[in-house]
């Protein structure tokens, strides 16, 4: 009997933050994700997830489904046609390209599961067994006195076993300086360190704030710039030694070719719960070969989203090839988030520095759900009371 797609559901999980925090942009208060389950007629089901608004990419979804019901999930690239095509007239960036990430994300993570193959397979083959997680953190929590907390929670990370730490930056070029300089004495010379703006800046700003911290051994500066700004971003990349990365908010291959033909960057960071999924991020990668250019893609959201990178990770095609390899790195935001702790198993472990990339069917992933109704119900959730 030929597998058919027969369900999808979706759920927005949220949880109050203890305390909120802020980057250049917003304040956050409340982790709110949206995830997809999209089962079979066997009874076999995967999980996605978006990355965005987690109310609008419900409603994409919704928007799909019809086109999904009784298609065979192991046509992945066929139903990833069908849905571009269903909104290539309004939706060649933004929220609904997420809704597609998520459904094709549940829908490779049903594929390895009916073929007893992880997701790394699935896409040619496992390059590597284990990546290296850096950590995203140093978020501020306080706007008056933002490095109030930098020396606990660096000691925190490294403590951890994290080889790499990737603050915030963009409150300002003064106070920018300030903060790269304090956390370059607070953590040493072995640490690799990385600073973040999410695109606060003009181009003007952004040079002087490269040039101003180069001295610290800046392993890159992420979205400096807004990322419309392509020429820009081509501009700053030639006048400073700090490699330029972005690509968080670029969508679908014909997005990701306007950044490399644009040389906008010198990595590449897709959100594969948002630029297309794993089907698309596939492409994407191939893409960057092309140019010589590696990838690290942007995490944040639950456990599926770490699990979706880490998959792809390990089929990354090494930009050169050599004996002995760089490490490929991960991004494991570290700011409080319960959903990301405690609504996946198994959990996430690291170990010498390093995760191993699961090697069970699909995604290696599955969702707990003691606590799938808890976060999607409840604005207060009583994490012992579920663990009984």
């Amino acid at each position: 009997m030929e597998t058919k797609i027969t369900k999808i559901e979706t759920y927005i999980v949220r949880d109050k933050l203890s305390q909120s925090f802020y980057f250049s942009q917003w304040r956050y208060s409340e982790r709110c994700i949206c995830l997809v389950k999209i089962t079979d007629n066997n009874g076999n089901y995967g999980w996605g997830e978006g990355y965005g608004p987690a109310s609008v990419l419900e409603a994409g979804i919704k928007l799909l489904k019809p086109l999904l019901i009784g298609e065979n999930p192991l046509n992945n690239e066929v139903i990833w046609s069908k849905m571009y095509r269903k909104t290539l007239d309004y939706a060649r960036k933004g929220v609904l390209v997420a809704s597609i990430s998520a459904i094709d994300i549940a829908i490779m993570d049903l594929k390895g599961k009916t073929l007893g193959l992880p997701v790394s397979s699935l896409i040619g083959g496992a390059q590597r067994k284990k990546v290296e997680p850096y950590a995203t953190g140093m978020y501020f929590s306080d706007l008056k006195n933002p490095s109030k907390n930098y020396q606990k929670e660096a000691e925190k990370y490294i403590n951890m076993g994290f080889k790499a730490i990737k603050m915030k930056v963009g409150l300002g070029v003064k106070q920018d300086f300030h903060n790269v300089k304090l956390m370059r004495e607070i953590i040493g010379n072995d640490i690799m360190l990385m600073i973040d703006s999410n695109h606060a800046y003009n181009y003007n700003e952004a040079l002087s704030l490269a040039k101003k911290v180069e001295q610290f051994d800046i392993s890159w500066f992420e979205e400096p710039l807004s990322p419309e700004y392509y020429e820009q971003y081509a501009e700053l990349r030639k006048n400073t030694i700090i490699p330029i990365a972005g690509g968080e908010c670029e969508y679908l291959r014909f997005g990701f070719l306007q950044l490399l033909k644009s040389k906008s960057l010198d990595i590449l960071q897709p959100d594969i719960c948002s630029c297309g999924g794993i089907t698309e991020a596939k492409r994407i990668a191939a893409l960057a070969t092309s140019y010589g250019i590696p990838i690290v893609p942007h995490t944040w959201g639950s456990g599926i989203g770490i699990h979706v990178a880490l998959q792809f990770i390990a089929n990354l095609e090494s930009i050169p090839g050599r004996l002995i390899e760089a490490p490929f790195l991960l991004e494991y935001d570290q700011t409080e988030n319960r959903i990301r702790d405690y609504l996946t198993i198994p959990k996430i472990e690291i170990k010498n520095g390093e995760i191993q990339i699961p090697t069970n069917p699909g995604l290696g992933v599955d969702v707990d759900e003691r606590f799938l109704y808890d976060f999607s119900e409840s604005d207060e959730i009583d994490i012992k009371k579920v663990l009984g």
